[in-house]
């Protein structure tokens, strides 16, 4: 896994880019591949990259080139299925010079053009510069595993894998953008291709870009789709679909084992790092490294599950428990590598838990997000199912205690009388008919944050404008799946490619050099999880139904049948009180607040208080003060530009390729 910059001057073909520009770059981002790194320079284009080596370590330096330096690249990712690209391409005459998967993508690329991105099982952020035709192709995986963000300024392009590399660039301005703000206080995160930042874009998933003097188009290349009138489609028996699904994850866990390194895994206590770690054991005997993280409050801990796991495929565990005051000092690094604001602490014990993994100079694991997303785990798509449910006779006390079911985690929701419930769960029940009907009531109670904005900083977006963003977002036929495919497609497309990915995903991991692996977010395996029948994943309020029914026997009982938890870390507990971190007392402070100006410091200061006083917190409360203070830190870190110690990083073997 890598990093990857570039600066492209579109409209000035004969204007430089100067090394040092790229260098810069990099500099802030060479936690992204601290093993070497190189820059291709070519009178008004640079591109450079920071390599992490997990496949051909000695041979798969970047930039490299083919067809007679014709096509140059850098790129960040891995192409699983490289060795049979790598086949098909020598039966067709292509010759290669090393043996990473880079070389694979950039000869793709001139045998196919864009088109070879159909081939390509894997996760990346490409740039690849023609040299012939003066033009520039960037893409990205399908689920947007790997991130790519972009921003133009007077007839130039610019590139990196983060935001903070493009903020290098003295000509970049550095501002937070009030329509991106209200999108994450709402959804969690922006809808690509916007961010917090004006002026700054994501590439989304599943495109790509070509851009030269004569034309810039972005396209897409794949979508996530669901079966139409799903209710009309005849179905196979659940066995036939459970053998096909077992040998497309076989395969997708067996190629994401390629690697020139040790290939570890994390144990999170839940189903689905737990298949994966039964296939890895399965495909791999041998000893697997296998790693967790767990909590000192009791609330959010899981560690006998994850020892249970362990203990069950004898893997040599690394284990470790994540106090709250670990969780604060390090929510300032977190936000530095998310640089988004984040409305959970989530991502902080995953940052500290990919530290532990990198301690162990192991770089690469394999995980199980993503089985949530296309197998419906999560809470939201039985909740969505209950209150559809409650909808039929709203007056019901009955209906609504159904929801008890699905938080037996939260204190609050134990004993919950069908008042308090009808009052939290009630939001928009009558509202079947919308299309989004599913995160209505998540949307509407995370848009609450905004109430501590300033007034000038309250975005002019109505919830009409909102409609118009997923509206222009969802895939033309969204109108037409199923229920359960709406919510599926919304929580795959907005919530994990752009906050569980990226801020709890990518940027987490390879804030300590680690490259995460995700074989449920193998294409194939999407493409089979959308088209099963919705009851082999939502089961009545059963989610995961054929994963479950495929791994009866192959993984303990006790996991296979508990209650799902989604996965959490303490806030207030980490963020204020006794052991409050420095940065946190000061950003929170009514100088800070009101110097910064995003928020209303009245309304920060009840809420620091009703924190203070040992009342009951609610969890939006708790979204708020992570929201309000992360904000706070992305001014202080990326605005005012006072990241201070961490990004002063050297590149390591750098290479320089300059051509005429």
């Amino acid at each position: 896994m890598c990093g990857i910059a570039g600066i492209f001057h579109v409209k000035q073909s004969e204007k430089p880019v100067h090394q040092q520009s790229i260098e810069n770059m990099l500099r802030v981002i060479r936690h992204r591949g601290p093993d070497e790194s190189g820059i291709y320079l070519e009178k008004n284009i640079g591109m450079g990259n920071v390599r992490l080596s997990i496949i051909d370590l000695s041979s798969g330096s970047q930039p490299l080139s083919a067809q007679n330096d014709r096509y140059w690249i850098v790129y960040n990712g891995e192409l699983f299925n490289y060795p049979e690209l790598r086949d098909e391409l020598q039966s067709r005459g292509y010759h290669f010079h090393t043996s990473s998967d880079t070389e694979v993508v950039v000869q793709s690329y001139a045998c196919w053009g864009p088109q070879c991105l159909q081939k390509f099982n894997g996760q990346f952020a490409i740039s690849i510069w023609d040299s012939q035709k003066k033009e520039l192709f960037l893409a990205r995986d399908r689920a947007g595993i790997r991130p790519l963000f972009y921003t133009e300024k007077n007839g130039s392009l610019y590139y990196c894998s983060e935001i903070k590399g493009l903020f290098e660039n003295p000509e970049i301005e550095r501002t937070i953008s009030r329509d991106g703000l209200a999108q994450v206080f709402r959804f969690w995160t922006t809808i690509t291709p916007e961010t917090p930042y004006e002026n700054i874009r994501e590439l989304p998933p599943a495109h790509y870009m070509l851009i030269s003097q004569h034309q810039k188009k972005i396209e897409r290349y794949w979508s996530l789709s669901f079966p139409i009138n799903p209710d009309n489609i005849k179905e196979k028996p659940i066995g036939e679909y459970i053998e096909e699904f077992r040998e497309l994850f076989r395969d997708a866990v067996k190629i994401r084992l390629r690697a020139d390194v040790e290939v570890a895994a994390y144990l999170s206590g839940g189903i689905d790092s737990t298949v994966t770690t039964a296939f890895i054991h399965e495909l791999e005997p041998g000893l697997l490294n296998t790693f967790s993280i767990g909590f000192t409050d009791r609330d959010f801990d899981e560690s006998a599950y994850q020892n249970e796991a362990s203990q069950y495929f004898g893997t040599h565990h690394t284990a470790f428990s994540c106090t709250s005051e670990e969780i604060g000092e390090n929510f300032y690094n977190t936000v530095y590598f998310a640089e988004y604001p984040i409305l959970r602490t989530a991502p902080t014990p995953m940052y500290l838990l990919s530290k532990k993994v990198r301690e162990r100079n192991i770089k690469v694991v394999i995980t199980g997000e993503g089985a949530d997303e296309i197998l419906a785990g999560y809470n939201i798509f039985k909740e969505a199912k209950i209150r559809r449910f409650w909808s039929r006779e709203p007056e019901s006390t009955a209906r609504p205690l159904l929801l008890r079911q699905l938080y037996p985690y939260l204190p609050m929701m134990k004993d919950a009388k069908s008042s308090g419930l009808k009052m939290f769960f009630g939001f928009a029940l009558a509202d079947t008919q919308n299309p989004y009907y599913s995160h209505l009531l998540r949307w509407h109670n995370t848009s609450r944050i905004s109430h501590y904005l300033n007034e000038d900083w309250k975005t002019n977006l109505t919830d009409e404008s909102f409609r118009k963003l997923l509206d222009n977002m969802v895939h033309p036929d969204f109108n037409r799946f199923g229920e359960l495919a709406r919510s599926q497609y919304l929580e795959f497309s907005i919530f994990m490619s752009n906050y569980l990915l990226s801020s709890q995903g990518d940027r987490m991991a390879m804030g300590n050099s680690v490259e995460g692996r995700y074989p449920f977010l193998d294409y194939r395996v999407i493409e089979f999880a959308s088209a099963l029948p919705e009851r082999y994943k939502l089961n009545a309020l059963n989610e995961k139904f054929i994963l479950k029914k495929m791994m009866k026997g192959y993984i303990p009982d006790s996991i296979l049948n508990r209650n799902k938890q989604a996965y959490r870390a303490p806030i207030t507990g980490s963020l204020t009180g006794e052991r409050q971190p420095e940065f946190a007392k000061d950003l929170l402070s009514e100088t800070s607040i009101t110097s910064y100006g995003y928020f209303n410091n009245t309304l920060v200061s009840k809420l620091k208080e009703k924190i203070k006083s040992g009342k009951m917190v609610s969890e939006i409360d708790n979204m708020a003060l992570a929201g309000i203070l992360s904000t706070q830190l992305i001014h202080h870190l990326f605005i005012q530009g006072k990241a201070g110690g961490l990004k002063k990083n050297d590149l390591h073997n750098l290479k320089v390729i300059q051509k005429d």
